[in-house]
């Protein structure tokens, strides 16, 4: 049987017996990894191991969300810390060149560090623009208000992490930086013309249409859908994501344990997947909730089968061999420069 539309995450550094048998029973696509899971890397690569071999696929994939400044679940002192976006952003204003290769060289780097623990998705870039009306939930996790330079700072770090043999998962399309609440705890509604949306939030998407996985955003659009937020909009995903933005890659939903999202958690799961995202995520770790969404998730098939393994198939290509001492001193320099 072909993997689910599933990802979940699990609740500590091991996997208690409970969720080993109910990951041997229901084999979701991937897991993704938060803190709370975290504590050496040895053990991480434990657990990650772990995992592939309860799913009984070794390649199965192992998501995180590895940005750099506010959202990096490896932290010091046993890992590198990594800037905000927003810190590329500026370095681009002073020389763009400069700053893309940065950007790029930064995210080669955090892949060295997941690739060495068996990662091999990272839920980055963000290509939410930075907004003055936006909630701080965005806030420098956006690299730039300007549209060409969040989209060029984002290709760049997409490319440095497929350099590093990881694919990243570009954030929260279709943009998620004008929105006044954070979805993690409220629903946000957008009321802002369609036309400006295309201008400004959707443009970098568009511009980044060709990578690989994309991750929705709980936010509503009332220029196109009025009342559902776009992971759960059959009109968003299909007018808007895969119409006018053009991105055919593997959609994932956001966060499904999210309080933007309302109902249960079977509800959330079809409705999900009934409005086109190829594979739902939910990451808290609580089994009574996985085990509600899980029976609603079938088998990957048809498109959104085609999509994951087209994603998945990125990882085969040869990985760019790099001085790792060498780049972080490189690195320092550029961003001092």
């Amino acid at each position: 049987m072909s993997a689910r539309a599933l990802i979940v995450g699990c609740a500590g550094p091991k996997l208690s017996a409970a969720e080993r048998d109910f990951l041997a029973r229901v084999k979701p696509w991937g897991l993704i990894l938060f803190k709370r899971n975290i504590e050496s890397p040895a053990q991480v690569s434990a657990l990650i191991d772990e995992f592939r071999g309860v799913v009984d696929y070794h390649e199965a994939p192992v998501l995180i969300d590895q940005e750099g400044g506010r959202v990096q679940r490896l932290s010091p002192p046993l890992w590198p810390d990594f800037p905000p976006a927003a810190t590329f952003g500026a370095a681009y204003g002073r020389d763009p060149v400069r700053g893309a290769a940065a950007a790029k060289l930064g995210a080669r780097l955090i892949a060295c560090e997941l690739s060495a623990l068996g990662i091999t998705i990272d839920c980055m870039p963000v290509a939410d623009l930075r907004l003055p009306e936006g909630h701080g939930v965005i806030g420098d996790r956006a690299y730039s208000t300007a549209v060409e330079t969040v989209a060029t700072l984002a290709r760049a770090a997409a490319e440095g992490l497929i350099a590093g043999g990881v694919l990243p998962v570009v954030k929260h399309i279709p943009g998620h930086g004008r929105a006044r609440a954070d979805s993690h705890e409220a629903l946000p509604l957008v009321e802002t013309s369609r036309a400006e949306l295309e201008r400004t939030d959707f443009e970098p998407f568009r511009r980044l249409h060709g990578l690989p996985i994309a991750m929705t955003a709980h936010v509503v659009y009332a220029a196109i859908d009025s009342k559902l937020p776009a992971t759960v909009s059959r009109a968003v995903v299909e007018d808007i994501i895969r119409g006018h933005i053009g991105f055919d890659g593997l959609l994932l939903t956001d966060d499904l344990s999210m309080k933007a999202l309302s109902g249960g958690f079977r509800d959330r799961a079809e409705a999900a997947l009934a409005a086109g995202c190829d594979i739902v995520l939910h990451c808290n770790g609580r089994l009574e909730e996985m085990a509600e969404i899980a029976p609603n998730c079938p088998p990957l098939a048809g498109e959104a089968e085609r999509r994951a393994k087209a994603a998945l198939n990125l990882l085969n290509l040869p990985v760019e061999t790099v001085d790792v001492a060498e780049a972080r001193a490189r690195f320092s320099a550029m961003l001092a420069a």
